[in-house]
């Protein structure tokens, strides 16, 4: 715990320099095997994060505007939306019996009013930067949960200075939030807070309002069944007639809301629309958990479990899991992920933070102790399933999803995405387009391929973190073309063409694009093509453009301590556990200086080998064989 400034000040220190680093965890070390797989994960995640954030609270009365606060390690402040951890705090109070947690929480409470408190009922994003209120439900719904579970734990002067707190939260959500408050995830959070409130308080026109938000919300679902509204163009549709539509803040965010929103009102037929809704999102995770977010309108927090701030898939698919064995499964393997990605009692923004020597922001950890303490408080109504098959781990070819002009392929241990989706969020050069292949993932390897920003940007300045490689590289492969200052890039091109064939023998994409900057202007002969044949136990990837100065870009994931070996130099193998990647071209493949030398990119917190064939002319095939 902090308890000076000089602690406050000293760790701030330890974090730029990067010498705090977490030590790698291990599932098997922190996984149980007895009772529900799911909450025993969850009560250990809980628990770890918990003491993490107690041991980063600043606890100093004199430490005016930090006494009480929760320090990031990573961006070396106190964020704004961290009064949250009053919730999962006093989950660990009430299960543990003891009294720093509730101790913990108050001071916490008592940041938030000090630091981020309006007089409206709202409060702040941040302490100084900006003006956003909308986070108000965040706030509002955490409290109310705490009061509603947890208000024997605190004495009647905290209860009604709380419970008064939130009658003004409501207030403010009731008079201020519509169906377009900021993105959809926010009236759709309204719902759920607005009738959780009301319940509580007993105020029936929150109720009456929570349940308008709710059903304006469902006319946000596509033909498909997938979410829209993460973004919001005029005209609603973009030129390829795609939806704003991000995965993360969906499955993360708004899709638990409308279901406890569901659960609360006992809505059954809007729970039956969350349920469809619920099912189709789930065709974008993948095998081990992850949600392939490498297309969606808010890519630039896609930590690959999910979204750097939202607060995680569990409520949705656990909640719903009753006669849906896939939804525990993806509850599932989703919070093994994230087990996977906490180190040092921290979750991770990625896989390969650790390996890079990159700290953690404590938001993660903030954010998904709120999802594992509903799933907690909520146990009796998930129902575990023993056997059950996410739609990505079946073979079935290719799917297609127009709404955002992508698709999935699944061939053989192949797992894939191409999209040329176009809708653009409130940046210029953000998810990948152009009929990228955005994902690459093998059952034998897990990721290869990964779509990042094509320029990474802090587009949200205190809810990503700083890159201090001034040369950051796009994850996405595809041509590129640079001239002076400017970058062209066929990930770019909104205007990008797909078109694919499929046969017993293979998947074939074909795609047309231009070499274009963020603001969509061509380079000179900026045309490009592209084909993407998936057979059996091969991938190629075989293109031309038509300027002879562009190069084809293949960032290889890949950690510091695979081993690489050129075996000629158009052959490059690397050696991953239990397999080998075999790289083929039809140019010479050149490698860092430094084998062990890998790019990172925190979209989506991964390393990779920055492969770069200088050739307008490429030919590539890609092999994963058995390592003995």
């Amino acid at each position: 715990m902090i308890t000076s400034r000089r602690d406050f000040l000293k760790l701030t220190t330890l974090s730029s320099t990067g010498l705090l680093l977490p030590q790698i965890g291990s599932l098997a070390a922190i996984l149980k095997t007895d009772g529900n797989e799911l909450t025993v994960l969850s009560e250990q995640l809980l628990q770890q994060w918990g003491d993490a954030l107690l041991a980063l609270q600043v606890n100093q009365p004199s430490a005016k505007g930090l006494h009480g606060g929760i320090l990031c390690p990573s961006c070396a402040v106190i964020h704004g939306r961290c009064g949250d951890a009053i919730y999962p705090l006093l989950y660990l109070a009430n299960k543990t019996k003891d009294r720093k947690y509730t101790d913990a929480a108050i001071r916490l409470y008592d940041w938030m009013e000090a630091m981020v408190s309006t007089p409206d009922g709202a409060w702040l994003n941040e302490v100084s930067m900006g003006d956003w209120k909308g986070i108000t439900v965040f706030g509002a719904t955490a409290l109310a949960e705490s009061l509603i579970h947890f208000e024997q734990l605190l004495n009647k002067a905290t209860q009604e200075k709380w419970k008064n707190r939130l009658q003004k939260a409501g207030d403010y959500l009731y008079k201020n939030f519509t169906i377009n408050t900021g993105n959809i995830n926010y009236p759709i959070a309204g719902s759920y807070a607005l009738c959780l409130i009301g319940t509580y308080l007993q105020q029936p026109h929150f109720i009456t309002k929570g349940k308008g938000l709710a059903q304006q919300c469902l006319a946000h679902i596509t033909t498909n069944k997938l979410l829209f509204g993460e973004g919001k163009p005029i005209p609603e549709k973009s030129v390829k007639g795609c939806y704003a539509v991000d995965l993360g803040y969906n499955v993360e965010e708004s899709l638990p809301s409308l279901v406890l929103y569901g659960k609360l009102m006992n809505d059954t037929p809007l729970l039956e629309q969350v349920a469809a809704s619920l099912q189709a999102h789930l065709e974008f995770m993948l095998p081990d958990g992850a949600w392939d977010n490498s297309w969606g309108t808010r890519n630039y927090k896609w930590t690959y479990w999910g979204s750097r701030t939202s607060d995680g898939c569990q409520p949705a698919y656990a909640l719903m899991s009753a006669g849906n064995p896939a939804f525990y499964k993806a509850a599932l393997q989703n919070t093994k992920l994230l087990a996977l990605c906490t180190y040092d009692n921290l979750l991770h923004g990625g896989p390969h933070y650790v390996s890079h020597g990159i700290l953690p922001c404590v938001a993660h950890s903030l954010a998904h102790s709120k999802a594992l303490t509903t799933i907690l408080l909520h146990a009796t109504n998930i129902q575990p399933a023993t056997a059950a098959q996410l739609p990505r781990e079946r073979i079935y070819g290719v799917k297609s999803f127009p709404e955002i002009n992508t698709w999935l392929i699944s061939k053989n241990k192949w797992r894939a995405t191409i999209t040329g989706y176009d809708q653009e969020y409130t940046m210029k050069g953000g998810h990948a387009s152009g009929g990228a292949l955005s994902l690459l993932w093998h059952n034998d390897t897990g990721p290869l391929l990964a779509g990042s920003m094509n320029k990474y940007q802090l587009v949200e300045a205190l809810n990503m973190q700083r890159d201090k490689n001034a040369d950051t590289v796009c994850l996405t492969p595809g041509f590129k073309l640079t001239s002076g200052a400017q970058v062209y890039l066929h990930t770019n091109d909104l205007k990008a063409t797909v078109d694919y064939q499929e046969t017993s023998e293979a998947i074939t994409f074909s795609t047309h694009s231009l070499l274009v900057n963020e603001t969509q202007q061509p380079a000179p002969s900026p045309e490009c093509s592209l084909t993407y044949i998936f057979e059996e136990n091969a991938l190629h990837i075989r293109g031309t453009a038509t300027h002879e100065k562009a190069a084809y870009s293949l960032p290889v994931i890949s950690t510091n301590n695979e081993t690489l070996k050129l075996i000629t130099p158009h052959q490059l193998e690397i050696y991953k556990p239990g397999s080998i990647v075999e790289i083929t071209a039809n140019t010479p493949i050149q490698l860092p200086g430094i084998l062990t030398d890998r790019i990172f990119n925190f979209v989506p917190g991964m390393e990779a080998i920055p492969l770069l064939f200088e050739t307008n002319h490429i030919d590539i095939k890609i092999v994963v064989k058995h390592r003995t």
